[in-house]
């Protein structure tokens, strides 16, 4: 069953490189409403939890290293169909393969550093949501 709300992530690429307010735009006017939004750093340790999933596999500390390398902007997004909408908003995982348009296409620097985390599934949202924001900060 689809719900109305997803998480996302701006990443410390696209925040670093000052695209944080444009990938915001792009998200509004795409019809999605910021339900709770925060900038904050990862520590190592943090990035490893949110990504355990990956634990196993060979870019597991990569990521965590990349992760937690600056400022992050997760946010819970809510608009209808909430998970797929946002999956093809972002676009492709590697940007070489993103429809244009889509915000990795315009600001993913490469498949690491593709500038925006979106839950693949309506479960996932909300795990990774509870992840960074308590039941308080959504509104």
């Amino acid at each position: 069953m689809a719900t109305n709300r997803t998480f996302t992530m701006i990443k410390p690429d696209a925040v670093e490189a000052g695209h944080t307010g444009a990938i915001i735009k792009m998200i509004e006017e795409a019809g999605f409403r910021i339900v709770a939004m925060k900038k904050t750093q990862l520590t190592s340790e943090r990035a490893g939890q949110f990504y355990a999933v990956h634990r196993e596999r060979p870019f597991y500390n990569d990521l965590r290293t990349y992760m937690s390398s600056g400022a992050i902007v997760p946010m819970i997004l809510e608009k209808e169909n909430a998970v797929a909408d946002f999956r093809k908003l972002i676009g492709a995982t590697n940007p070489a393969n993103a429809e244009e348009g889509t915000i990795r296409k315009l600001y993913a620097k490469s498949i690491e550093a593709n500038a925006i985390h979106g839950s693949d599934s309506d479960e996932n949202a909300e795990i990774e949501g509870n992840f960074f924001f308590s039941g308080v900060e959504q509104y």
